[in-house]
């Protein structure tokens, strides 16, 4: 990493970059939050200051204010430890032991055929530069970072609020410089269990791999008409099935729930008298899919490889058309945009991740909505549907969508101070992705909480990249904001 430090040193301000680069280091996917935690413990120890490390790994550490400021409400400074851990399929990256390589490409930084984890590194990275600037006119200071944010907030649901005594806080998990949020959607997650029957059929096995799909974070783009890779492989699927006399032996896509599925893939025992046309039946396919989604997913590319005939275990022609009955009915995508905020979507949820797993079909979803009533009524759809196939289900990982305040004077003083420093208006937006705001306002109903961030693109993908400048001058506005809170 140092080699990569050197590139960035030039760029950095106040040992930001520093930090995200140290962080980078260590492994933090979600479920693995132990060796971050301990970094975060360390860091507190190696400056002299008070820090809490709770049963979930959260970590708050606290920074007394400085002179002429001790009278005011301290700050809580928040984000959250964990990252999605995504890979190109060509990478033999492991996230559980080893660190992100990190690539500089002019003004941005990406990792190495891996997600960057700039979601959420970058509010660590701003939390520790700002706890070690000896030079700072602050309040006091909380850094609040949690664990387990990507996948059910765990850390922020078993938060103690009695741990802080801030009544403003500054979340930074958003991914747009210049825009300050003051909302989100709440959601929560589906699993459901599918049983399958098997049977045995001879012919030649058939590998279909459907890649080269954007993929995404199923809250920010949803709206962006990104494809969902399992859904296409099911309808691609279900075209073939009307011609050919073959049956599935496996089907998977996605890896997390909240992202959506870029690459899926399938094989099938494909009778021998049939597997050339199958294959150019496939190829076929291809070129509809291509003309079809152009302009929004122009690198879609199908895969067909053949192998030796076999007499295989398959799925039941009655499970298979459960399977592909369920994919293809159950809803994704936007279900309802907002009537109340123009072009923000209200309602929607995603298939994120499809398996079959011995005698199971496993269906994830991750649900979102800044309506509650609706985020219930798009589960019980779900609950009806799978239910009626005759599948196990369950939701979970449940958290509230934070609210728009009419009176915040955070929010006004944080316009106030963008205004100053780049001569511009701020703009000020909800967003339908879920943060951790909503569950912290709820345990503290009277902080006053806005959410920014420095431009990020393609987070929850492989491609995921984090803008160096904006980085800088978003940080610089967080310090502005602390010195004008006198």
């Amino acid at each position: 990493m140092e080699g990569v430090y050197q590139q960035l040193s030039s760029m950095d301000y106040k040992n930001v970059l520093k930090y995200f680069v140290e962080i980078s280091a260590v492994p933090r996917g979600s479920g693995h939050n132990e060796k971050i935690s301990e970094y975060l413990v360390n860091f507190a120890k190696d400056h002299n200051l008070k820090y809490v490390q709770d049963e979930t790994l959260n970590v708050i550490i606290y920074k007394e204010a400085t002179p002429g400021y001790e009278n005011h409400t301290p700050v809580v400074i928040q984000g959250h430890m964990d990252m999605v851990c995504l890979k190109a399929e060509d990478s033999n990256h492991d996230f559980l032991t080893e660190g992100l390589e990190l690539i500089v490409e002019g003004n941005s930084i990406r990792a190495n055929k891996t997600t960057l984890g700039g979601d959420n590194g970058i509010a660590i990275a701003f939390g520790l530069a700002l706890l070690s600037d000896e030079n700072l006119e602050h309040p006091a200071l909380e850094v609040l970072i949690t664990t387990d944010e990507e996948t059910g907030m765990d850390g922020a649901k078993a938060l103690n609020p009695d741990h802080l005594k801030g009544r403003y806080m500054i979340n930074v998990d958003s991914e747009e410089e210049g825009t300050v949020l003051v909302g989100c959607a709440g959601g929560l997650r589906f699993y459901a269990e599918l049983p399958l029957n098997f049977t045995e059929k001879e012919g030649k096995r058939v590998k279909l791999v459907i890649r080269g799909l954007k993929g995404g974070h199923s809250g920010a783009e949803i709206h962006n008409n990104r494809t969902n890779a399992t859904i296409l492989l099911a309808r691609a699927i279900m075209e073939l099935k009307e011609k050919y006399d073959f049956l599935l032996c496996d089907m998977k896509g996605g890896d997390k729930d909240n992202a959506i599925p870029s690459l899926a893939q399938a094989e099938a025992i494909v009778s021998a008298e049939e597997v050339d046309a199958f294959v150019a039946s496939v190829k076929e396919l291809e070129e509809k899919y291509q003309k079809e989604l152009l302009a929004s997913e122009p690198n879609v590319k199908f895969e067909c490889q053949i192998f030796e005939e076999e007499k295989a275990k398959v799925i039941h022609p009655s499970s298979m058309m459960k399977v592909l009955f369920a994919i293809l009915q159950a809803p994704n995508g936007v279900q309802v945009m907002s009537s109340e905020i123009a072009g923000l979507v209200e309602s929607s949820l995603n298939l994120g991740i499809f398996a079959i797993e011995d005698d199971l079909a496993i269906f994830h979803y991750s649900v979102r909505s800044g309506k509650s009533s609706y985020k219930y009524f798009i589960s019980d759809k779900l609950s009806f549907m799978f239910g009626f196939l005759g599948a196990e289900y369950e939701s979970n990982a449940d958290y509230p969508a934070w609210e728009y305040k009419k009176d915040s004077k955070l929010r006004d003083l944080f316009l106030n101070v963008h205004k100053e420093l780049f001569n511009k208006d701020a703009e000020v937006m909800s967003i339908h992705a879920g943060l951790e705001c909503g569950l912290i306002s709820e345990k503290i109903p009277d902080m006053d909480i806005i959410s920014i961030g420095p431009d990020m693109k393609d987070i929850h993908t492989p491609m995921e990249q984090l803008d160096i400048p904006s980085t800088i001058r978003v940080y610089q506005t967080v310090e502005k904001l602390l010195q004008k809170m006198k």
